[in-house]
């Protein structure tokens, strides 16, 4: 894990995060990072980013149905982010096979948070990766309703990196 889109993953969730414990819109923290920054910010975190903005309700309302037993809010929020960042990928970047997008959530999980967050971020995205063909058309009936993993082993809500 260690190529280009890989680094704008890391970026885009840091970007993500950053926003949400600021409370301001990930595309300004975007903005601010590449004025006060050397590096340079590639097209792809700047898609991930927006993509994950755009489609937020879609992929919180996904997260949140397949994470039984864990609110968003309960979530640590780096965990949240990669979720968010992974779903997007997943769900709605055609770009990317389905199992790099749930591989790199897994190695994000695994270099930004806790020793079980990458089995939390697995067991979500793994959920989401089996109903992705019918995702679409649940969404559009509103029927996001059965939760089927069983996040109780997930990371507990004092791991937040805050």
């Amino acid at each position: 894990m260690s190529g280009a889109r890989t680094k704008a993953r890391t970026r885009a969730v840091e970007i993500l995060f950053e926003a949400e414990q600021r409370g301001e819109e990930p595309l300004t923290v975007l903005e601010r990072r590449r004025e006060n920054s050397q590096q340079l910010f590639g097209a792809y975190t700047e898609e991930l980013v927006r993509g994950v903005l755009l489609r937020k309700g879609e992929i919180d309302e996904a997260i949140q149905t397949w994470s039984r037993g864990w609110s968003l809010d309960r979530m640590p929020a780096v965990d949240r982010n990669i979720l968010r960042l992974g779903a997007w990928e997943l769900l709605f970047n055609d770009d990317v096979p389905d199992t790099v997008a749930v591989d790199e959530a897994v190695g994000l999980a695994k270099s930004l948070s806790t020793d079980d967050s990458p089995s939390f971020v697995n067991g979500i995205l793994g959920r989401l990766q089996t109903v992705k063909p019918t995702f679409v058309d649940d969404a559009a009936a509103g029927d996001l309703t059965e939760p089927a993993v069983d996040a109780e082993s997930g990371p507990s809500p004092e791991a937040d990196r805050a």
